[in-house]
């Protein structure tokens, strides 16, 4: 059975656009009586990574959200919402990103993202149980609203990495610890879905994110809203779109790997506007060949000389000291050095989870790629 992805041009944030696209994209797939049958309550999970203002393009854009909670509300859902930060609390972030607002006007209920409960899940791969905020157990659908971006450790976050935001808290810091190798939290990831089974994803790449995402790169006009019950899929396609191979974006190899959807073209039907319309292949995305650190007699030399690893910028620091607090090694790699009153790396303790760089608010970390990875990269 192919999966659909449909593709719908939007030319901006403007309300009233935003809701033209959403209304045309939910009517492709039947409408919300069709993704959601025999249920009474929705919850969206919109990417609130941190507290930012939409024009940075870090979260979900509020008129995305606000369309489609419109679409259940009117179809006589009862809806909430919820997303658990990399840090802060779940009500700043929303609050500072303008959805909490939106919410409000709507009476869409904030569901409790700070609270969590322990879910068995035998038929994990990689996990089998996960920490769920309590909120998502309240609802009876959860409906998807990611953002697409880059990313440090998996290439870009979308559709299948959106959920990461179910698990509250400190807790997401614990499984980075736990799983650094990308392939293997790739694969968390999507035991993560095959267990939350979200019924639908909107994906927001009206703007999109270039570069040092997923929270310090470069806003990118893609004017798209795309549209799938198949996470894997959809980030596949957006993948195309930006000429980034899904077989190397991990969250994609395994997730077709272990069941939860297709990244292959073939498999795959696209519905909506012409694909070509939203193509960008000049996108600013890591393209090297991925590589694991999961044999460990070779874990010394694949990390000083095949992975990429954070990079402080020291004229953009401000010694807020975010990075070391969100750092979730102990002890932690990132630590406070009094003689130059600003935070250093030790290498030989990160584990290259890229949270730090994930997280700073001035832009001040990167990701450094090795020379000799480059070299192998450009030989591919």
């Amino acid at each position: 059975m192919l999966s659909p992805v449909a593709l719908v041009f939007c030319s901006g944030y403007d309300e009233e656009e935003v809701e033209r696209a959403v209304r045309r994209g939910f009517a492709l797939f039947g409408g919300p009586e069709a993704l959601c049958p025999g249920v009474k309550s929705v919850l969206l999970k919109p990417n609130l990574l941190v507290g930012e203002v939409p024009e940075r393009a870090v979260t979900t854009h509020p008129a995305v959200f606000r369309a489609v909670a419109k679409v259940f509300l009117e179809a006589g859902y009862r809806v909430g919402f919820g997303d658990s930060p990399a840090f802060g609390s779940p009500e700043s972030a929303a609050k500072k990103a303008g959805i909490l607002e939106v919410a409000r006007a709507l009476g869409v209920d904030f569901a409790d993202f700070t609270h969590g409960v322990e879910v068995d899940f035998p038929e994990g791969v990689q996990h089998r149980k996960f920490t769920i905020a309590r909120g998502v157990r309240e609802y009876d659908a959860l409906v998807s609203l990611p953002k697409w971006k880059t990313h440090g450790l998996t290439r870009v976050t979308g559709a299948v990495k959106n959920q990461l935001g179910c698990v509250p808290g400190i807790r997401k810091g614990e499984y980075h610890f736990r799983i650094p190798d990308a392939i293997l939290f790739s694969r968390m990831l999507v035991d993560l879905n095959r267990l939350l089974r979200p019924a639908f994803f909107v994906m927001d790449a009206v703007v999109a994110m270039e570069g040092n995402g997923p929270r310090n790169g470069k806003p990118r006009f893609m004017g798209l809203l795309a549209f799938s019950r198949d996470p894997v899929a959809l980030d596949a396609t957006l993948a195309r779109l930006i000429h980034l191979d899904p077989a190397l974006v991990p969250t994609c190899s395994e997730g077709e790997r272990l069941g939860l959807g297709t990244w292959r073209r073939e498999a795959i039907v696209l519905w909506g506007d012409d694909p070509e319309r939203f193509e960008q292949r000049d996108f600013e995305v890591l393209r090297l060949p991925q590589v694991s650190p999961s044999r460990k007699p070779f874990l010394p030399l694949v990390r000083r000389f095949l992975l990429p690893y954070p990079v402080i910028r020291r004229k953009l620091c401000k010694g807020c000291g975010v990075c070391t607090e969100v750092c979730p090694v102990h002890p932690k790699a990132l630590r406070w050095s009094e003689s130059i009153c600003l935070p250093s790396i030790e290498y030989a303790r990160c584990i290259r989870c890229f949270v730090c760089q994930e997280v700073c608010p001035h832009g001040a970390i990167l990701v450094g790629v090795p020379l000799v990875r480059r070299v192998l990269g450009k030989m591919a």
